[in-house]
């Protein structure tokens, strides 16, 4: 059978569908020899996917075992007019009869891969939100293409649970025992619209550092660039210590860092390097970095000038209209370790962090119901002016008139592409659906305050404030010191899919998680040791040292067992 596939996986449909239309009789007359014995069932009914008279399959495949997977059906199908799906289906007793959805990241115009929930005899499947980012990146699909824009905002992954429903129930002869999606960032906004929009899809949702209030958080992102790059960097906190323009020390970000540690690191009762609940963080720049002011403001690699002071304060403060209206969150305290790839431009990074690289066309696609414009071709650079006499002329994003974030000119698309609807009445009470939530606390990128605010305002619009009532079907877990999606100085490694299985199969809640920071990790078969284990507590409960006396700052004590999970 011919297959075609591009370098991200997605077939190209136009070709491939006249393709596969005169491969099916070849493959059907494929000499039995070439198949291995006792895999010939498995191989047709794999091939004949691809005639499904109700999905459009443009390839189907037999991939052989290899530890540490099954033999599966690889599919490739297209769900009109451009949204590209795949599937990986275990074959036989291979298969724990659940199938499982994932999420994107980013901008996503790409397939995910979970290998590892394939290896554990799920269905797996996921798209590529209706765009290819090699040939439409960043936000550029969004361009006068609203089609593009709605698969990216939520139809893609309605649409393609439906698709999978039925491609399971095609290749097995039954349908699955439970359905499950799993998604982190952009695919925990995805999983989340999933519970508010489409209940009926998924019997159980794990949602990560999700970015569910993506215009706002987006604009947060615009602001925090804007500060430390307007005014030739006055207020960067990277400095050009040997003046090539290298920007190569961050010294000013580590006094940051450890002067926020020692303000607020021990209010938990345990010195671990990690900020436990940055909201009970009574840090403030001016006095507690007043002792690093530069002499005569006379910017150097180990202080603060007044104008970085500023920065700082503003940054996270976060953004507000020019009325005073507070427009979002900014990053937490704690979470300065994660600046230095999310927030800092500078050498290390190539002076994109993820928050600018994010924006390069954000403004120009996905605030404003109609483009302002294209991507201006310097967008490092504040002082270069945007060409406005092209056809499509440009726009920076530094042009961004934050009032228009609450005057309701990003209404359109805050009304399809964010994920704030706090009444999940229909998911979590009608359908008794489970809905598993994480976020670190020391995320620079889907912002934690967002969730903590969702979350509080769900509960006293679905349950009627009752935590108790709500936390018999959702759950959410705020993550000390873990970054965005993982990562970072605290526990943050936990297997969450098992957790969410037990409690929609066996109804388990989980009371606690554990979770654990490693160090010295290298790859699979060389995890590194365990150097930080700690109960996680469902809000708005918090883990609490109750192990030996005295000895809560003595790592050989961070056990899950000295934890407990109590109110504050």
């Amino acid at each position: 059978m011919l297959r075609i596939v591009g370098k991200t996986g997605l077939l190209r449909n136009i070709l491939v569908v006249a393709l596969c239309a005169g491969s099916i009789g070849s493959a059907q007359r494929r000499s039995r020899t070439d198949v291995p014995q006792g895999a010939e069932d498995d191989q047709t009914a794999c091939h004949k996917l691809i005639g499904t008279p109700n999905l459009t399959i443009l390839s189907a495949e037999i991939v052989p075992a290899a530890k540490p997977l099954p033999a599966y059906c690889q599919v490739y199908g297209l769900i009109a007019p451009a949204i590209h799906w795949q599937a990986q289906l275990p074959l036989g007793t291979a298969w724990n009869g659940r199938l499982l959805n994932i999420g994107n990241g980013g901008k996503a115009g790409n397939f995910g891969f979970a290998y590892n929930r394939l290896a554990a005899g799920y269905a797996v499947v996921s798209n590529n939100t209706g765009h290819d980012n090699g040939a439409e990146p960043n936000s550029t699909f969004a361009f006068n293409n609203k089609q593009e824009f709605f698969d990216y905002a939520y139809r893609a992954i309605h649409v393609t649970a439906n698709a999978s429903k039925t491609l399971v129930q095609t290749f097995y002869g039954r349908p699955q025992k439970y359905a499950y999606f799993e998604g982190c960032s952009t695919g925990g906004r995805q999983g989340m619209l999933e519970a508010q929009r489409f209940p009926s899809d998924f019997d159980g949702i794990v949602i990560g550092s999700p970015a569910i209030d993506f215009t706002k958080l987006n604009v947060a992102h615009i602001w925090t660039e804007k500060h430390l790059l307007e005014n030739n960097s006055a207020g960067n906190l990277a400095f050009d210590i040997d003046g090539d323009g290298s920007f190569k020390s961050l010294t000013k970000l580590n006094i940051l860092r450890e002067a926020v540690l020692a303000k607020c690191d021990a209010k938990d009762g345990i010195k671990d390097g990690v900020v436990d609940d940055p909201r009970a963080c009574d840090f403030k720049p001016a006095v507690d970095l007043k002792a690093y002011a530069c002499p005569n403001d006379k910017n150097a690699d180990g202080c603060f000038t007044q104008a970085q002071l500023e920065t700082i304060e503003t940054i996270y403060n976060g953004p507000h209209d020019s009325k005073g209206k507070q427009i979002f969150f900014g990053p937490s305290f704690g979470s300065e370790v994660q600046w230095p790839l999310n927030v800092i431009p500078w050498g290390g990074n190539h002076f994109l962090p993820t928050n600018l690289a994010y924006e390069i066309d954000h403004a120009n696609f996905l605030i404003y119901e109609d483009s302002p414009g294209l991507t201006a071709e310097n967008i490092r650079d504040l002082s270069y002016k945007p060409d406005k006499h092209g056809v499509f002329p440009e726009y920076a994003w530094w042009e961004f008139n934050f009032d228009d974030a609450t005057n309701g000119k990003a209404a359109f698309v805050e009304r399809y592409l964010d994920a704030v609807d706090p009444d999940l009445t229909r998911y979590l009470k009608d359908k008794k659906g489970k809905l598993l939530i994480y976020q670190g606390w020391s995320d620079g990128d889907a912002l934690p305050e967002s969730i903590v605010h969702y979350y509080q305002d769900m509960v006293k619009t679905t349950f009627n404030g009752s935590y108790e009532e709500a936390q018999k079907d959702t759950r959410l877990f705020m993550m000390p010191g873990m970054g965005h999606c993982g990562g970072g100085p605290g526990p943050n490694e936990w297997d969450k899919l098992p957790v969410l299985t037990k409690w929609v199969e066996e109804g388990q809640a989980p009371d606690s998680i554990v979770a654990v920071h490693r160090s010295n990790v290298r790859d699979d078969a060389h995890p590194g040791a365990v150097t930080n284990e700690r109960k996680l507590c469902p809000f708005p409960l918090h883990a609490v040292y109750t192990g030996p006396a005295g000895g809560q700052n003595d790592p050989a004590n961070w056990k899950e067992q000295n934890f407990a999970c109590r109110e504050k």
